[in-house]
């Protein structure tokens, strides 16, 4: 269930849809120290961080109406962005990165044929745990793993909460870990 904005936050945002520059500035005031923060802990780069925490203000003037004090408070929403624009610089970075190498990135060692065999072996051992599970379960896991499904999205497809489609995954891979452990997997 959502959380409320306080009465300050539904104050400052009003002001900021109605134009007011003091109000941005209040809550640049009130909550640069984090946005920078959080984005520094995430990019481990000063200036990204800087970048980050200009963006993340210039987004809430640019686009106030994006804010809804209904669903939670100001610092939650703004700091959900910047963590957001962080994780996708650093994102951004590791494909930078990835890309630089090139070809080199996919050479491999020639793979040798009993481990080729070992882990096809274990693949099976591991399809056959999860068919060993309970419908209800194995399907779950099947949809979130197999699937790349969502835990909403699991809950969703099989008609049960997503909180039901959670325990169910959960309880799937622990039984799962406990199989696969007695067949020293």
């Amino acid at each position: 269930m959502p959380v409320e904005a306080p009465y300050d936050d539904r104050l400052l945002h009003q002001r900021v849809v109605g134009g007011d520059e003091s109000a941005l500035g209040e809550v640049y005031d009130r909550l640069s120290s984090l946005i920078f923060g959080l984005s520094l802990r995430v990019t481990r780069d000063r200036v990204i961080a800087e970048d980050i925490t200009q963006e993340v203000f210039l987004v809430f003037w640019d686009r106030p109406l994006a804010y809804d004090p209904e669903r939670g408070t100001l610092r939650a929403w703004l700091a959900t962005i910047a963590h957001r624009r962080a994780v996708d610089h650093v994102r951004a970075e590791e494909r930078r990165r990835v890309s630089a190498l090139g070809p080199r990135l996919f050479e491999r060692e020639p793979v040798r044929l009993e481990d080729t065999v070992l882990a096809a072996d274990e693949a099976q051992r591991v399809r056959q745990a999860v068919t060993a599970l309970p419908d209800g379960l194995r399907q779950a896991v099947e949809l979130a793993y197999f699937g790349g499904r969502t835990y909403r999205q699991v809950g969703e497809e099989l008609g049960v909460p997503e909180g039901t489609a959670k325990s169910r995954i959960r309880l799937a891979l622990r039984r799962l870990a406990d199989a696969l452990a007695e067949e020293e997997v």
